[in-house]
């Protein structure tokens, strides 16, 4: 087998892989944080306020409850509303490059020839591709879309997707610091448990999305883990300094 073969059999078997679900990863990632750190810091918070009214637990799951509740729908309307904006804003864009490709042709094929300029091609060496690019007013709207404006054509279904993964997420995520808050009847031994799952629940979480985002798992665990820890201590905290003396 020559050298050329041999290196075009190796092309052939080489096959990359790209993550391509970084936007339901993103919502997860919204969604789950939130649920784990804002539901976590309320409960603490309402531990050390209802500890000395001695009401027990169910204070603190009516509250938890409420606020995931509450929580979930506020972060899943956030979730549609920031997709539809992109839905629109690219739907706006897209009008525009196309009124500009028929009132201001010359200019747009500037920018065309800009971007592969800008890539050191010669103007002889791009000149045949712009022609082809321009050749065509709906290859040469994505063009520009893409490469001038960086902007990708949304999905139709995402806002829909986006509000119920993010609510969904927020949820499961609630629901971890609360458990131990619904299983068990004395308040101050809840807390210990909550605090020690949650923490957990952050690291391993944490260690997730630092593995999706590119960033050393135990590195991003243990921000993730300290970030909701103090932001539960600071309510509890909180909450005693201001409790009626």
């Amino acid at each position: 087998m020559s050298a050329h073969e041999h290196s075009h059999d190796h092309d052939h078997d080489h096959v990359e892989h790209h993550f391509t679900a970084t936007a339901s990863v993103r919502d997860i990632v919204i969604g789950m944080s939130d649920g784990l750190t804002v539901p976590f810091a309320l409960a603490a918070g309402l531990t050390s306020a209802a500890a000395a009214l001695a009401k027990g637990t169910g204070i603190i799951v009516t509250a938890g409850f409420a606020e995931i509740a509450a929580g979930s729908i506020a972060m899943g309307l956030g979730g549609y509303l920031a997709a539809k904006t992109d839905s629109e804003h690219y739907a706006s864009e897209l009008d525009r490059e196309y009124r500009e490709t028929v009132e201001l042709p010359e200019i747009e094929t500037e920018e065309v020839a800009k971007v592969f300029r800008d890539y050191g091609l010669t103007e002889a060496q791009m000149e045949p591709v712009v022609t082809a690019i321009t050749g065509n007013q709906k290859r040469w709207v994505d063009f520009m879309m893409r490469f001038e404006l960086g902007l990708e054509q949304p999905d139709p279904a995402r806002a829909a997707r986006s509000a119920a993964t993010i609510a969904a997420s927020y949820i499961v995520g609630g629901l971890i610091p609360l458990a131990p808050y619904i299983l068990m009847r004395e308040i101050v031994p809840a807390l210990r448990v909550s605090v020690v799952v949650t923490l957990l629940a952050l690291l391993v979480f944490g260690a997730i999305k630092g593995h999706f985002t590119g960033v050393k798992p135990w590195r991003s665990g243990l921000q993730t883990a300290l970030v909701g820890g103090l932001a539960a201590a600071a309510a509890f905290f909180i909450a005693r300094l201001i409790q009626p003396m």
